[in-house]
């Protein structure tokens, strides 16, 4: 399985009182945080693109090429792209662009976003929210199979042979999309025979079974080999799960009521986060033995080829941070890989993983 890490650069007020950092040392934290995580030996790190004042990233392709010139091996993905809202031949030749820096190492996660503010921002209206997504979906993976592209739709001028350069190193360049709680998300995805990104940050993840499901099935009915399934969660790692609990609990409450007050959400309570800690829960704050263990259980439910965690939930102190990012790299990625590695040489059923030790 492929471990990683992903961030949205965030921007909220420090959850202790002190002042919000500046958007210039959150993106030079970021290079720092990308570097570390290449240094430990992870395998993926992913930036989300977002058009508001409490995240400091709107164009992840810009980000990821500064990093790319510190790392040697990590991959570099977005997370997510809002091709919704977005030129997708743009899209496309940012990331092209990012391959050949990165000597072949870019990905896209393309998804509609979690926020709207995009939509507004370039002249696109909600009520083709579906539709937008679709269609330019459609126009990204036309730009991947052909340099010269010709092509029409509703929501874009047409394309008539026009070559679309430079052209990355991989080929195909990786698309994944970035999936909610949309079955049909899901099964769209398999169709095209895409790897999916699952995003459980909430609730009971078995749940979520489903849609891995949906994902394979219909990928297999399109005539397609079962595509990748990574699982997208929230996180943080210290050396005790009461540290790791009460290191990143002030900064995740902090950004989620801030969300909240916008969508209308009872505030987080320290009784609901300390629920979702468990191994059946979403949220993936603990010691390196408590994380490792749990990403193996969910490997039993959905049976995936990566697992991504995003460490910063709301401003937290860089060095709490590359803390994690250490240990996550050092200490958690080895005790998956020799579970899953045993599982491998000796498979149980799904849910009877071995205990990865005490927390």
């Amino acid at each position: 399985m492929e471990l990683g890490i992903y961030t949205f650069a965030e921007l909220t007020p420090d959850a202790g009182g002190g002042p919000t950092i500046s958007a210039e040392q959150r993106l030079k934290d970021l290079i720092e945080e990308v570097e570390l995580a290449d240094q430990v030996g992870l395998d993926v790190f992913g930036v989300g693109e977002h058009h508001r004042p409490d995240f400091a990233v709107s164009s992840p392709a810009v980000a990821l090429a500064a990093a790319a010139t510190r790392t040697e091996r990590i991959r570099l993905t977005s997370a997510v792209s809002v091709i919704s809202s977005d030129d997708p031949v743009r899209v496309f030749q940012d990331f092209a662009t990012l391959d050949l820096l990165s000597g072949g190492r870019a990905e896209i996660m393309a998804g509609r976003g979690s926020f709207i503010e995009s939509f507004p921002l370039f002249g696109f209206e909600l009520e083709d929210y579906d539709e937008l997504f679709a269609e330019k979906l459609g126009l990204l993976l036309a730009v991947r199979e052909s340099t010269e592209v010709t092509w029409s739709g509703r929501h874009r001028a047409p394309i008539d042979g026009r070559g679309v350069y430079p052209r990355p190193l991989q080929d195909p360049l990786p698309v994944w999309v970035a999936v909610g709680g949309s079955p049909q998300s899901a099964m769209r995805t398999g169709r095209l025979g895409l790897p999916m990104a699952l995003a459980i940050i909430g609730g009971e993840p078995a749940r979520f079974a489903p849609f891995a499901e949906l994902h394979r099935t219909a990928a297999t009915e399109a005539g397609h080999p079962a595509p990748a399934l990574s699982i997208n969660s929230h996180g943080f790692v210290a050396e005790t799960s009461q540290a790791a609990a009460d290191t990143s609990f002030p900064a995740f409450a902090t950004m989620m009521d801030r969300i909240g007050r916008e969508r209308g959400w009872p505030p987080m309570t320290r009784q609901a986060f300390d629920a979702s800690l468990g191994l059946r829960g979403a949220n993936f704050a603990g010691s390196p033995e408590q994380v490792a263990e749990k990403i193996v259980h969910q490997h039993g439910i959905f049976g995936h080829q990566r697992f991504l965690i995003q460490f910063s939930v709301g401003t937290l102190p860089h060095a709490d941070v590359m803390r994690s990012i250490e240990l996550y790299g050092t200490e958690v990625a080895p005790l998956v890989r020799r579970a899953l590695d045993g599982i491998k040489s000796d498979p149980t059923p799904p849910g009877t993983e071995p205990a990865l030790g005490a927390r």
